[in-house]
């Protein structure tokens, strides 16, 4: 397995304010399950990563599967785009750039 899936510093984070808590709550969204409370966001933010390394080692030790993160995951498909029928009509009837030619 790739050293860097054993990086916290891979994965994906943000803190939200939580009004039921009234603190900071730190997420990981390689790891839904896992979350931090901390009075401060920046406390949020070291909270989850420390909780998220202690995890990967956890999973490490016991042969999981480690969650690929985000930040080295290669996306690629298709975008179906609704528009209406007078748009397309009048994008084919736009006189074309010379880069479209």
């Amino acid at each position: 397995m790739a050293k860097s899936l054993y990086n916290p510093d891979k994965y994906t984070y943000r803190v939200i304010w939580s009004e039921e808590d009234q603190e900071h709550v730190g997420l990981c969204a390689e790891f839904p399950s896992l979350s931090h409370l901390a009075e401060s966001a920046p406390e949020a933010l070291a909270g989850i990563m420390k909780l998220v390394g202690t995890v990967l080692s956890d999973m490490a030790k016991s042969k999981e599967e480690i969650p690929e993160p985000l930040s080295l995951r290669q996306f690629k498909g298709n975008v179906a785009v609704r528009i209406r029928q007078s748009a397309i009509a009048k994008l084919a009837m736009a006189p074309r750039s010379k880069a479209h030619r």
